[in-house]
C-alpha cells in the first residue's frame, strides 16, 4: 500500500531532511532577503532532477507530475523567511547571521517540503495527477509573500483544487498533528496614529492642548469598538503595544505617537471597523481642541479552511498518523499570509507539533530560545505526501 511505502521513505529520508533544516536553521534570512536560502531550495531540486521557476523574486514555484492519468492538481505551501531575532539557543546548528533567527519553523516548513518532493518523485509511478510545490518569500512582512506570488500567477498554469500548508505548533506535543475546519486565523492590520496638541510646562496646563490627556480619552474609548460595536459572535482584537509622549515630568509634548493592531474574523466587519476607529479618534480629538492622523496599514485577510477539504483532510491524517494523534485546533487571533491562499482557492491550514517537555522544548514562536524536536519532521514529511497523494484521488 502506497501509505506503507510513505512511511518507510520517511524513515529513510528523515536524517538527510534534519540536515537541511539545521542547513536552513544556521543561515537564515529576513523578509525579501532570502537569496541563499532560494538558491539552496533550487540546488536541493535540481538534485532530485524536479524542474522549478522563479517567482516574486526569491519564490520558486516546482510540479511534481503522477504517472498515472488525472487532471487533479493539489498545491503544498512552505514559507522561508526569519525573523529579526537575536537566537539563544546552545545548539551546533545555531543561527550564524547576527540578530537574524528562524525562530516561527520556517526552516522546518521548507526542510519538510523538500522532504515531501524527495518521496513524491519516487513514488510517481504511483498516483496521477500534479503536485505543484510552493516556497515561498516574507511571509512575516507585509504585504506577505503569498499575496505577491498570487499576483504573479503561482495559483494557475496549472491551477489547483486545494492548497495545502502546514506550522510548526509549539502547544502540541511532536508527532500530533492539529485540524480546524472554516475560520481559523483572524486579519490583521497595523494602526499608526499621531495625537497632537499645543505642548508647553506642565505647570501651565490651561495654556496648553494636552495631546496626552486626549491620548488616554481615544485609547480608553476605542475599546468600545470591540465591546459595544463588534458582534459577540464574531471574534475581535485591538491591541496598542507603543505609545510615546515624549514630554518630562514637567513638559507636555506637542504631540503623542500610538502603534497597535486590530484584528478579525469578518472582512464586512473589518472594513466597517476600520471607518469607526477613525472617525472616533479623530472626533475625540477635536472636541479636545487638537487632531488625529489615524493611518491603517492593511495586512492579511482571515484564514479560512474550507469545511469540506479540511474534514477529508483529517481523516486521511487520522488514517496515517492515528487518531490518537490527530487534535482539535481553536481559533487562533494571530495572523498569516496563508490567508489569501485561502480567500481565493480551497485551503486547509493544518498544524504540526514539535513540543517535547522532557527536553525542555516549550518556548512559543518569535522567542529567541524557540526550537523543536526534529523527530516530527518524520511525521511532518510523510503526512504532507500521503495528503497530497489522497487529495489526487489516489
Amino acid at each position: 500500500m502506497i501509505k506503507q511505502k510513505i512511511q518507510q521513505l520517511s524513515k529513510n529520508i528523515y536524517s538527510n531532511v534534519v540536515a537541511n533544516r539545521r542547513h536552513i536553521h544556521s543561515h537564515p534570512e529576513l523578509s525579501f532577503h532570502e537569496v541563499e536560502t532560494s538558491a539552496f531550495v533550487a540546488k536541493k531540486l535540481d538534485e532530485l532532477g524536479i524542474g522549478w521557476e522563479r517567482m516574486a523574486d526569491n519564490g520558486l514555484v516546482a510540479l511534481i507530475k503522477g504517472e498515472k492519468a488525472s487532471d487533479k492538481v493539489v498545491a503544498l505551501r512552505a514559507d522561508m523567511d526569519a525573523l529579526p531575532i537575536t537566537e539563544a539557543n546552545d545548539v551546533p546548528y545555531k543561527s550564524q547571521n547576527e540578530g537574524v533567527m528562524h525562530a516561527c519553523g520556517h526552516d522546518v516548513h521548507t526542510s519538510s517540503l523538500l522532504g515531501t518532493a524527495k518521496i513524491l518523485t519516487e513514488l510517481k509511478s504511483e498516483f496521477g495527477g500534479t503536485v505543484k510545490l510552493i516556497f515561498q518569500p516574507a511571509e512575516e512582512r507585509l504585504p506577505g509573500g503569498a499575496s505577491l506570488m498570487i499576483k504573479e500567477g503561482v495559483l494557475e498554469n496549472p491551477k489547483p483544487d486545494a492548497v495545502l500548508g502546514q506550522h510548526v505548533m509549539p502547544l502540541i506535543d511532536a508527532g500530533k498533528f492539529g485540524f480546524r475546519a472554516g475560520k481559523y486565523m483572524a486579519s490583521t492590520d497595523e494602526l499608526y496614529v499621531t495625537v497632537k496638541g499645543k505642548g508647553g510646562h506642565g505647570a501651565q496646563p490651561q495654556q496648553n492642548v494636552d495631546p496626552v490627556i486626549i491620548t488616554a480619552h481615544i485609547l480608553i474609548a476605542l475599546q468600545q469598538i470591540v465591546s459595544r460595536f463588534a458582534d459577540p459572535k464574531n471574534p475581535t482584537v485591538l491591541s496598542f503595544g507603543k505609545v510615546i509622549a515624549n514630554g518630562a515630568t514637567n513638559v507636555i509634548p506637542n504631540e503623542v505617537k500610538l502603534e497597535g493592531t486590530f484584528r478579525a474574523m469578518n472582512e464586512t466587519w473589518r472594513a466597517d471597523a476600520h471607518i469607526k476607529m477613525k472617525k472616533m479618534a479623530e472626533g475625540i480629538a477635536e472636541s479636545m481642541g487638537g487632531s488625529c492622523e489615524f493611518n491603517i496599514m492593511k495586512g492579511y485577510p482571515f484564514l479560512i479552511n474550507e469545511p469540506k477539504l479540511t474534514d477529508a483532510t483529517r481523516s486521511h491524517a487520522e488514517d496515517y498518523l492515528g487518531k490518537e494523534n490527530v487534535v482539535d485546533l481553536d481559533i487562533w487571533m494571530a495572523a498569516e499570509d496563508f490567508a489569501y491562499y485561502s480567500q481565493v482557492a480551497d485551503a486547509c491550514f493544518y498544524r504540526m507539533g514539535i513540543r517535547n517537555e522532557s527536553r525542555g522544548i516549550t518556548s512559543a514562536v518569535h522567542t529567541p530560545t524557540f526550537d523543536i524536536e526534529e523527530t516530527a519532521l518524520e511525521q511532518s514529511i510523510g503526512l504532507m505526501a500521503y495528503l497530497a497523494v489522497k487529495q489526487l484521488g489516489n
